[in-house]
């Protein structure tokens, strides 16, 4: 067996929380990783708004779900045993040339097989789980494709002038200044098992990732946004290792947090993991954490080669770390307290 594999089946007792993970494409890959290496009982929710690529056009042309981010997040969880690692390889393999398949990744063809074999995107899903070998589940946010909008500021000659800009790739590669986004519908179903497992959840992170359009979307879904609020879990908050090109261009830190506080006001965190390395002003980092009711954790998650990816190993750490300080386990995931 891989030892990596090991430790997470060692691991994935009761000594290990149930943890649900929110976001999408890279950087849900790398919460995936890390988390896999904790526990067994981990659950993907995974943002289903993708509109470009091979996703976007089998969403325009079956009207499924865009499945690339859920692509990403299945490969995450089979990593890490012969048979799951092989069939992850061939989910990943990308059809090159300029013919009809030029681009489309074969796990994208085969999710949008399954969804339309079973008429249900979560059997759909779990099929797959079962072909890779995957021990946790992956879950839409929504079992209905979603739009993003946003409202931007500095795209023409008033830098003040508000635009609005619809579509995933219009809103992440802006050259303007993203003030809120929101989907449509307005007012979205959750997938009510993505639900159940936020509220039975003992750990639930949020982020890393694309800022606007992976993982403040969670959080406009209204079933899943009051399941953030009630659910016993300790909430983790994991910040990116740089600003995004376009979205998130020139944000510091803080200001990611400041952003989801305009945007959830009623959510309260437990911790803000971020890397020591790109915090300029910690001090900063804690203030905008304590407005979420938070307290913000550094710790070096990135590449030791300093490129900004999260270590799915280092991060893993750190989550173990920050869930050490709080103690025992509850019945309802909260620390145990005694007197």
């Amino acid at each position: 067996m891989n030892p990596s594999n090991t430790r997470a089946v060692a691991l994935g007792r009761a000594d290990a929380p149930r943890a649900v993970a929110l976001g999408g494409g890279h950087g849900l890959y790398a919460t995936l990783s890390a988390l896999r290496l904790i526990t067994e009982a981990v659950t993907a929710v995974v943002t289903v708004a993708d509109d470009g690529g091979s996703s976007g056009r089998l969403r325009g042309e079956l009207g499924v779900l865009p499945p690339g981010d859920l692509r990403m997040a299945l490969t995450a969880l089979a990593n890490g045993n012969p048979t799951g690692t092989r069939w992850s390889e061939l989910f990943q393999h990308r059809f090159a040339g300029t013919g009809a398949l030029a681009g489309h990744a074969v796990g994208n063809l085969l999710l949008a097989g399954l969804i339309d074999l079973t008429g249900d995107p979560v059997a759909a899903l779990d099929e797959a789980c079962r072909l890779l070998e995957v021990r946790g589940r992956v879950l839409p946010m929504s079992e209905e494709p979603l739009v993003i909008e946003a409202e931007v500021v500095g795209l023409g000659s008033d830098p003040d002038a508000v635009s609005r800009i619809r579509g995933q790739v219009a809103v992440a590669s802006t050259p303007g200044r993203v003030r809120r986004v929101w989907l449509q519908p307005a007012e979205p179903k959750a997938c009510h098992q993505a639900v159940d497992a936020v509220l039975g959840a003992e750990l639930v992170l949020l982020g890393p990732g694309s800022w606007f359009t992976s993982v403040l979307p969670h959080l406009m879904v209204p079933e899943l946004r009051r399941a953030l609020l009630e659910t016993p879990a300790r909430r983790v908050v994991v910040l990116n290792l740089a600003p995004q090109p376009g979205e998130t261009a020139g944000f510091s830190p803080e200001q990611h947090l400041d952003v989801l506080c305009q945007h959830a006001p009623e959510l309260r965190i437990d911790a803000v993991l971020a890397d020591s390395g790109a915090v300029p002003v910690p001090e900063r980092l804690q203030r905008s954490a304590s407005a979420l009711g938070a307290r913000a954790v550094l710790a070096p998650i990135g590449e030791p080669d300093g490129s900004p990816r999260h270590n799915p190993a280092a991060l893993a750490e750190a989550v173990r770390s920050v869930l050490a300080e709080f103690g025992p386990w509850g019945t309802a995931g909260r620390k145990e307290t005694t007197g």
